[in-house]
């Protein structure tokens, strides 16, 4: 089994109608007990000095916190994550990628507000998450589309400009794909 932690995951076309259209999933955990991921292309309304301002966080007022906060998916909404590039970990850091982290703790968050943070962060809330063979079963159905997982994407894409983009990865042109599938 290839385990699938630090690949994206690319929606379908067809996927109309569901909290995952065009989306790209970023696999941050995957083993034989599920998978764990988080969408990096769907924003809310906050920003991240809203969220700041919610845990009351002092920090000083930079470009950088104008970020948008982006709904990483369906599970936990409430709950607060980071996507980072920083080799450094916090409380509860899982490492994805080389020099890519996913950490779930408000100390990361703190050390943004005072500028020892990150250089490069995704603020997230909530989680996508598949129990045991689920994501295997999506996958088998082409529901996704998966290729390694690209840093530039995440945080130098513009977030409309992220699915194409990860579709790309693939050597295809995924907008221009028919929403009809079929296996062998």
């Amino acid at each position: 089994m290839t385990w699938l932690t630090n690949q994206f995951l690319v929606a379908m076309p067809f996927l109309t109608n569901s909290l995952f259209e065009k989306t790209v999933v970023l696999i941050c955990q995957h083993d034989q007990d599920g998978a764990l991921g988080i969408v990096v292309n769907k924003e809310t309304s906050l920003l991240l000095e809203d969220i700041l301002l919610e845990l009351d966080l002092e920090f000083e007022p930079k470009p950088f916190l104008k970020t948008p906060v982006l709904c990483g998916g369906p599970v936990q909404m409430q709950r607060g994550l980071v996507l980072h590039d920083s080799k450094k970990s916090w409380a509860a850091t899982i490492p994805v990628g080389d020099n890519l982290n996913l950490t779930m703790s408000k100390d990361v968050l703190e050390a943004i507000s005072e500028g020892r943070g990150p250089e490069l962060c995704l603020p997230l809330l909530g989680f996508s998450g598949w129990e045991s063979q689920q994501l295997e079963e999506e996958l088998q159905n082409n529901f996704w589309l998966s290729t390694p997982a690209d840093n530039s994407i995440i945080f130098n894409t513009p977030i409309e400009q992220r699915w194409q983009r990860a579709g790309s990865l693939v050597g295809i042109d995924i907008a221009s794909m028919s929403g009809v599938t079929g296996t062998a």
